[in-house]
């Protein structure tokens, strides 16, 4: 599946979506190991030859941007080539085809840590962006995180005209509210993930995802969305890398590598910038864990 990655950061979304692409494509070579050796056995062939490892990627990105130089920078190191530009002043057409559109939207408006102004600061007017690709490009999937905050900003409004702008471009949206320590880091951190699909393909079923006791305001828009379900139970936590741990000696702040682990990142991942650079890196960065089970159900959907 080809997909772009919008407001890449340093890699989560990319990381977890490989991740996914990578065990689904073990897994389908397992399976088809042990046909093999089935087949073999009931002919009464006692050897065995390995199929060639030759398949693609289940995900393949084919174009990402950022405008900060320091995710760039990182970014780059591991995947290669990156659109470091203003989204603003990207010609969307010339955007490659794909049918995956990947986005961790700037989030500093919708947050709690910050001042709650939604699509009054310009940094909210980001997601019109996301819009005018849509527009241009008709991917049949969509995949965006933000915080939770984004589903009480402006009383629900704002996120009210998320989904009315998605639905007047043809797609129909669901979406959870998913918590980082459930797939396997230590980190109590509460984000919103919406999949959106282009109406008249088929739905991918996505959410609900997790066990039963760790779900929470998970809904679904497949027509003129409503205020009534718009109302968050909760708040968002810190949106920043500067975390603390207490210690027999005291209070000190995480490493960077400890950071990189809260957030499902390889040890030194962000390794060759400032440590101010690295924490705010790994502050905007999606938990890679979390993009990876939902890059498994949209794998499993595709087929």
């Amino acid at each position: 599946m080809r997909f772009i990655d919008m407001f890449c950061g340093i890699g989560g979304f990319r990381l977890g979506l490989e991740q996914a692409g990578s065990q689904i494509q073990q897994g389908k070579q397992e399976e088809q190991r042990g046909q093999d050796r089935d087949n073999l056995s009931r002919r009464g062939n006692s050897g065995f030859s390995e199929r060639p490892n030759g398949q693609p990627a289940e995900f393949h990105c084919v174009w990402a941007n950022d405008n900060d130089k320091y995710a760039c920078q990182i970014y780059r190191r591991h995947f290669g080539e990156v659109t470091e530009a203003d989204i603003k002043t990207v010609d969307a057409s010339a955007i490659p085809d794909h049918e995956l559109l990947c986005a961790g939207f700037p989030c500093q408006s919708f947050s709690k840590a910050g001042k709650r102004r939604g699509f009054e600061d310009t940094r909210g007017t980001l997601f019109f962006d996301i819009c005018r690709v849509l527009r241009a490009k008709r991917p049949r999937l969509l995949f965006l995180e933000n915080v939770r905050g984004l589903l009480s900003a402006d009383e629900g409004r704002t996120f009210l005209i998320i989904l009315q702008s998605l639905d007047e471009l043809g797609y129909d949206c669901q979406w959870q509210v998913l918590n980082s320590k459930d797939y396997g880091v230590p980190q109590n951190r509460e984000r919103v993930f919406i999949i959106g699909h282009l109406r008249g393909q088929p739905r991918p079923k996505v959410f609900p995802l997790g066990e039963a006791g760790q779900l929470n305001e998970t809904m679904e828009l497949t027509g003129e969305p409503t205020t009534g379900c718009l109302r968050a139970r909760g708040e968002e936590d810190m949106h920043s890398g500067l975390n603390l741990v207490s210690e027999m000696e005291g209070i000190r702040r995480l490493t960077p590598i400890e950071c990189e682990r809260l957030q499902g990142f390889p040890d030194n991942w962000t390794a060759g910038i400032s440590d101010a650079q690295r924490y705010k890196c790994l502050g905007n960065a999606v938990s890679v864990p979390v993009i990876e089970a939902i890059g498994r159900q949209l794998m499993e959907f595709n087929g």
